[in-house]
């Protein structure tokens, strides 16, 4: 049995980290109702660049996005939402450290940017730099203390250090604050996990999966759990939903891990 188990993970935060939300910061005021033609750069006020900027980020044209935020800040250097959402389009990139050094001027021209902290934060948890990441969510928490996100990713990051109770204390607080976000049920179902308390998971992943009824993962999580919890059949039906959501996604690589997650634990019944 213990084997097996270790070929039947659980999926861990990674798994949804990019789900933690990204606000894009709204659009400045146009200087004027004069707009010069786009093609005469040289004429483009640092407002009509960071302008452009935005219409890009919304369309998912994020390295032209990153050209006029850069041209923006040539003209206006000490403009925060500039730097705050060139920051952003390279965390969607996948740049961390590009994003985490725009995020920062952001701050320094703005010290109190709520977002600016909040993402920046999330580039550090997705850049396994954990201790930076609790500091940014610690000053989120301090501006704003009904951030629910920032206790949600606070909590991923005490996870992540193996800090499961502090992980699970900053969950609790979300939860607290909003009993309707499925994410906090799911990661705190990951948390309960580690611990080995699989009947605290098996209850977030149902809550998790009453608000969020087609949350692949969760239905996954779920079933290893009660596999774990030695309920073969509904851990297989489980991990059959999960498999077809999976496929419905377009997701081939956790489809297949799913399937052969289901072979396993047959082949295990049978034996």
């Amino acid at each position: 049995m213990s084997r097996t188990d270790r070929k039947l993970p659980i999926l861990g935060l990674a798994a949804v980290m990019l789900a933690i939300p990204l606000i894009v910061h709204t659009q400045l005021p146009a200087i004027s109702q004069e707009v010069p033609l786009e093609s005469d750069q040289e004429q483009l006020s640092a407002v009509d660049l960071y302008n452009r900027g935005v219409d890009k980020l919304e369309a998912g044209d994020y390295g032209g996005a990153i050209a006029d935020f850069s041209d923006a800040l040539k003209l206006d250097p000490n403009d925060a939402d500039s730097h705050y959402n060139r920051g952003y389009a390279y965390q969607i990139l996948g740049n961390q450290r590009a994003a985490v050094d725009g995020y920062t001027e952001a701050i320094r021209i703005k010290p109190d940017f709520e977002r600016a902290y909040t993402n920046r934060g999330s580039a550090y948890l997705a850049w396994e730099k954990y201790q930076e990441a609790i500091a940014d969510f610690n000053r989120v928490i301090e501006i704003n203390p009904q951030n629910e996100s920032a206790f949600l990713s606070r909590g991923n990051a005490h996870h992540q250090l193996g800090d499961y109770q502090a992980a699970l204390a900053d969950y609790q607080e979300a939860i607290s604050q909003n009993t309707k976000n499925g994410m906090v049920y799911y990661h705190r179902g990951i948390t309960y996990n580690q611990l080995e308390q699989h009947e605290d998971a098996l209850a977030d992943y149902t809550e998790a999966l009453r608000i969020q009824p087609n949350f692949a993962p969760a239905f996954y999580n779920r079933g290893i759990t009660k596999f774990k919890l030695k309920n073969i059949e509904q851990a297989i039906a489980d991990l059959e939903k999960a498999a077809e959501l999976y496929q419905q996604e377009g997701k081939t690589e956790n489809y297949q891990s799913t399937i052969d997650a289901i072979e396993q634990i047959k082949k295990l019944a049978d034996s």
